[in-house]
């Protein structure tokens, strides 16, 4: 399998939507860190997983494990009532017998993930120490564990313990049956693994040693011994998935296309990364970011209605002579002929969106109208691109959201949600950073969306001129909380050299009035 170090966005992207999809919850997000082993937190909608780098294996045999890790995260959101910490003993046994409650819950739902999950407890029983090398108590608690997810332990154990673990997995696989067919929850588990304690004769606050689903840098495993820990998997893993093909499990067919648009994606993504872009302009980090607080369905919904016959290139137009007879319209008195028009947007437009502190107060409606505008330009299939400026660490930045060569989408989204409202309206400052990308990009429309007058007038008219020359239509927009105050930012902006400048009170407009200005 193609050897490509995948890009973190790309990774985020498609974790992030196979979770919400998995869970059948739009709110969650997804964070990567090589600090903490994998864990969900209920409360903040959050998945924590641990990088493909760090776990064992090729490319391929790492993005499935770390899809099936997603999978399992995405049932327990959808059927866990809480999670505890894995540092102690009862929160670790409850951990591990919701593994099993949301395995078999979520496989009567996902009946395709079958061959991922052994693929998966392969992996897992390798990574799992042996028990010579777990001290004091915790030794008994792996035991446990091992046998009762793998049923199979590695290493040797005294046999007096064993009878406790073989007891042990016994209950505990007596009580998730009973969980699922009667339809029992988190907490009724929790109730029974005080039990569990008892027969393993341990403390319930008895420290756990985390246990990483990944292996110490250098070691390997071969694909000989790989087969072999899978075929013993199978066989102890018959009972509950059917007869198992541990040579077809191994190709990973059901995951293969699906991993080998992602390697071509990022390839694009690399590609597109090689481009130019001036110094001082940053991209935002997409990382623990929810972009959905900032998507407006309704307006977005309403929006593409609104341009519905721009998206198909047809319009239906009323005049003195055409193809058909409106007898209607006759009646009406209007024009009695109408025909079809064909239209087509071919303007390229940069949009740059104000950050500074008096966005702050209405930071997300104004993040909900801009992406709303940026959703109806890509359904509309108009050429754009997106920056933002704010100020950081006493720095104005030049954030890019949107090159004009990537399609919006969730990544996109995430950047724009992140970006902090911040600092002042150094605007002459922005474009200077700007310049160069637009010098090569050439757009037809610069578009500057603003709440106030820029800290610099005379730079900016300089400025302005520059970009003009370049052939370049400047067009601002001023944002005011009423009619008078919108109308007096965008007659202050007409004195800084732009060719069109528009005025906006309500938020919910800024879409509409920019499209209204694209050439058609």
């Amino acid at each position: 399998m193609q050897a490509i170090q995948l890009q973190t966005e790309s990774i985020v992207e498609i974790a992030t939507f196979l979770v919400r999809r998995w869970a059948e919850k739009e709110k969650m997000i997804v964070e990567i860190s090589d600090k903490v082993e994998t864990r969900t937190r209920l409360n903040e909608n959050k998945v924590i997983i641990t990088p493909l780098e760090k776990r064992i294996g090729n490319d391929f045999q790492k993005y499935r494990q770390f899809r099936t890790s997603l999978w399992y995260e995405a049932m327990r959101v959808k059927f866990c009532k809480k999670i505890l910490s894995n540092d102690h003993a009862f929160g670790f046994i409850l951990n591990t017998l919701e593994t099993q409650r949301v395995e078999r819950l979520g496989r009567e739902i996902w009946k395709g993930m079958d061959d991922e999950i052994i693929f998966n407890y392969t992996y897992m029983l390798v990574a799992r120490p042996q028990l010579h090398s777990v001290y004091g108590k915790a030794r008994i608690v792996e035991a446990f564990y091992q046998y009762f997810m793998f049923g199979a332990i590695k290493g040797e154990i005294q046999s007096s313990q064993f009878e406790q673990i073989k007891k042990a997995s016994a209950f505990a696989n007596k009580i998730v049956n009973k969980a699922i067919d009667e339809n029992h929850d988190t907490e009724w588990l929790e109730g029974n693994v005080s039990e569990i304690i008892k027969i393993l004769d341990i403390d319930s606050l008895l420290t756990i040693p985390v246990s990483l689903p990944f292996m110490k840098a250098g070691m390997a495993l071969s694909e000989e011994e790989l087969l072999k820990v899978l075929k013993i998997v199978s066989k102890n893993k018959e009972g509950d998935f059917g007869s198992i093909d541990p040579a077809s499990i191994m190709k990973g067919e059901n995951v293969l296309d699906e991993y080998k648009v992602l390697l071509d994606e990022n390839k694009k993504t690399e590609n597109k990364g090689l481009n130019p872009e001036a110094i001082g302009v940053q991209t935002p980090s997409t990382k623990n970011v929810d972009e959905t607080v900032i998507y407006d369905m309704s307006l977005i919904n309403g929006l593409k209605m609104k341009f519905k016959e721009w998206k198909t290139g047809w319009k239906e137009q009323h005049l003195r002579a055409g193809d058909e007879f409106d007898e209607e319209n006759y009646i009406e008195g209007n024009e009695p002929f109408f025909t079809d028009v064909k239209k087509s947007i071919k303007t390229k437009i940069v949009i740059l969106l104000d950050h500074s502190s008096s966005i702050a107060s209405d930071a997300i409606e104004y993040k909900k109208a801009t992406l709303a505008l940026c959703e109806v330009l890509s359904y509309l299939k108009v050429k754009f691109a997106v920056y933002a400026f704010s100020t950081e660490n006493r720095a104005v930045v030049c954030w890019s959201v949107k090159p004009d060569n990537v399609k919006w989408n969730s990544i996109t989204a995430k950047r724009l949600a992140q970006i902090v409202a911040n600092g002042s309206t150094p605007l002459a400052e922005v474009y200077d950073k700007m310049f160069p990308i637009l010098q090569s990009k050439r757009p037809d429309i610069f578009l500057t969306l603003t709440d106030g007058e820029p800290s610099d007038p005379d730079a900016v008219r300089l400025m302005t001129k520059s970009f003009k020359g370049l052939g370049i239509n400047m067009v601002s927009l001023g944002l005011g909380p009423n009619t008078v105050r919108a109308t007096t930012i965008a007659n202050n902006l007409k004195h800084l050299g732009y060719e069109k400048t528009m005025a906006v009170s309500r938020l919910k407009d800024i879409p509409s009035k920019v499209i209204s200005i694209l050439d058609v």
